[in-house]
C-alpha cells in the first residue's frame, strides 16, 4: 500500500463527525438526501483533481485506477479467484473467475461486467463486490474485461459481455454450476449491458438470463431526467463526466435512443427475466434507474429495487472505505441469494 492511500485509510478511520468537519463543515445535503460522511470526506478531498471530461481516457484510466488502488478493498475469503481468457470475435477476452469453496451445485454462474461508462475500468474494480457475490450466493462469478472506448467504439464492448454471457452458457458446468444457464450483471455502464443483454436474447429468441442484476444502471444514454441536473455536479459521476464518455463511446451520428445503448427504449418489457434493480441517491442516472425497476415492476417481472439514499454512483468500489457502501453490497449479494433460493436453486 502506498503511503498516500495508507494516510487516507487511516483518516476514514475517524469519527463521522470528525470527517463531516473535514469535509467543509457541514453534511452535504441534497434535498432531503445526506450524503455519507465518508464518501463526503473522498468528494472534498478530491475536489481539486482534474475532472475527467479534461481528461484523455488514457490519463483518466490512469487517475481513476490509482485513486481506486489505494482504497481497494481486499477479497472475502473462501473465494478462489483465477484471472484467464476466452474466445470473443478474432480475440481473447480477459476474464476473472471467482468460485466460492463451498458451492452450491443448483446456483447458476454469474457472469459480471464493471462499471466506466465504456471507456475506463478493469477487473479490479469489482473484485471485492465479485467475491461477495461468489461467497454469499454460493455460485461462480465470471467477471469480464471488455474492450473500451474510443480505441474499440460500440458495439465492440457490448459485443464481447454478449459473447462472455453466451460463453458462460456453454461452460457454466465446467465452473460447478447448472448447465446451459447463467446469470447476468453489472454496475453503471455493466448494467446497461446487463439490461441490454436481458432484452437482446429474448427479442432473438435466445435462452435469457436467470436473473438480471442492475446496479445504478445506466439505461437512458441521453436521457432528461430531474436527477441530471440535481446531482449533475455530485461526486463520483458528474453530467460533463457521462457526456464526455459517450463521446468517446459512441459512434459519430449513432441514434443514443436505440435499445442497444438506452434500453429504457425497449417497449415491451413483460419477457424479461427477474431483475436486481439497485440505485443510489446521489447519483445523475437515478430516476433513470428507479423508472427502470418500475417499468419491469408494471411489466409483471419479479423485482427486488433498493434505494440507497445515502450513497452515490460507484459506491460498489467503496466497501473498504465507507461501511454503509460494504453493508450495501453485502446486502445486495444476499439479494441474489434470495433470488436464486426463489427460483430453486
Amino acid at each position: 500500500m502506498s503511503m498516500q492511500g495508507f494516510i487516507a485509510r487511516m483518516m476514514l478511520k475517524l469519527p463521522e463527525s470528525w470527517l463531516i468537519k473535514l469535509s467543509g463543515g457541514e453534511p452535504y445535503k441534497i434535498g432531503d438526501r445526506t450524503l455519507d460522511p465518508h464518501l463526503q470526506f473522498f468528494m472534498h478531498a478530491g475536489r481539486k483533481n482534474p475532472k475527467l471530461n479534461t481528461l484523455s481516457p488514457q490519463e483518466a484510466r490512469e487517475a481513476t485506477n490509482g485513486a481506486l488502488a489505494m482504497i481497494a478493498a481486499k477479497p472475502e475469503s473462501g473465494v478462489v479467484i483465477s484471472d484467464s481468457s476466452i474466445p470473443g470475435s478474432g480475440h481473447q477476452i480477459p476474464v476473472r473467475i471467482y468460485r466460492p469453496e463451498v458451492q452450491n451445485p443448483k446456483a447458476p454462474l454469474m457472469v459480471y461486467f464493471h462499471q466506466g461508462g465504456g471507456v475506463i475500468g478493469t477487473l479490479d474494480w469489482p473484485n471485492a463486490f465479485c467475491s461477495m457475490i461468489s461467497k454469499t450466493a454460493g455460485c461462480p462469478v465470471l467477471s469480464v474485461d471488455y474492450r473500451l472506448a474510443p480505441e474499440h467504439k460500440f458495439p465492440a464492448g457490448l459485443d464481447d459481455c454478449i459473447a462472455a454471457y453466451e460463453w458462460g452458457l456453454r461452460n457454466a458446468e465446467s465452473l460447478g454450476a447448472p448447465s446451459g444457464m447463467a446469470a447476468i450483471g453489472g454496475d453503471s455502464m455493466g448494467g446497461n449491458f446487463s439490461a441490454i443483454i436481458a432484452q437482446e436474447m429474448v427479442r432473438q429468441q435466445k435462452p435469457a438470463p436467470e436473473l438480471q442484476l442492475l446496479v445504478y444502471p445506466a439505461t437512458d444514454i441521453r436521457g432528461d431526467y430531474p436527477s441530471r441536473t440535481a446531482h449533475g455536479e455530485t461526486f463520483t459521476l458528474t453530467s460533463d463526466v457521462m457526456n464526455w464518455m459517450m463521446d468517446h463511446y459512441l459512434p459519430t451520428g449513432f441514434d443514443p435512443n436505440n435499445v442497444q445503448v438506452s434500453p429504457a427504449y425497449e417497449s415491451n418489457l413483460s419477457n424479461l427475466p427477474p431483475a436486481i434493480v439497485i440505485t443510489a441517491g446521489f447519483d445523475p442516472l437515478v430516476d433513470e434507474g428507479d423508472s427502470y425497476a418500475s417499468r419491469l415492476d408494471d411489466a409483471g417481472i419479479d423485482v427486488i429495487h433498493k434505494r440507497y439514499d445515502s450513497l452515490a454512483h460507484g459506491f460498489t468500489g467503496f466497501t473498504s472505505a465507507a461501511p454503509a457502501a460494504h453493508k450495501a453490497c453485502r446486502e445486495i449479494a444476499e439479494m441474489v441469494h434470495t433470488m436464486y433460493e426463489k427460483r430453486g436453486s
